[in-house]
């Protein structure tokens, strides 16, 4: 009975469920049963009916959880989508401008690359003046 209630837990299948669980217990009632097989029969059925509101809820809760990823993956999508166009353009602007900045540093990095290894040349050439 568990099973099927996990497998079907729609809103028709809960209807007939309950109506049947309602001329369950108006049989039990108007048949005179004993009274503590009423009880157990009545705590049964609202085990039952306790455990159908809690998976419905949950089944409820895990849609609505699924259905707010689905809506923040759709607007990060279009997110990106905007961006996109927009990080090209930068990028197609940028690159020039680098080139033009690296194009200015270059003779200057090679000037202070020339100037260092002449002072260590000069460095080296006294430390071999000085131990000799």
């Amino acid at each position: 009975m568990r099973e099927l209630l996990t497998e079907c837990p729609n809103s028709e299948t809960m209807k007939v469920f309950l109506a049947t669980i309602v001329v369950v217990l108006a049989l039990a009632h108007g048949s005179q049963a004993q009274s503590t097989q009423v009880e157990e029969l009545t705590k049964y059925f609202q085990d039952l009916s306790a455990m159908v509101t809690s998976t419905t809820e949950q089944l409820v809760q895990k849609m609505q959880a699924e259905t707010f990823m689905e809506d923040g993956k759709a607007q990060l999508q279009q997110i990106q989508e905007k961006l996109a166009p927009l990080a090209e353009n930068i990028q197609a602007q940028l690159n020039p401008l680098a080139d033009n900045v690296q194009a200015q540093l270059k003779p200057l990095v090679d000037n202070v690359q020339a100037q260092m290894e002449e002072l260590f040349r000069k460095v080296l050439d006294q430390t071999k003046a000085i131990t000799q």
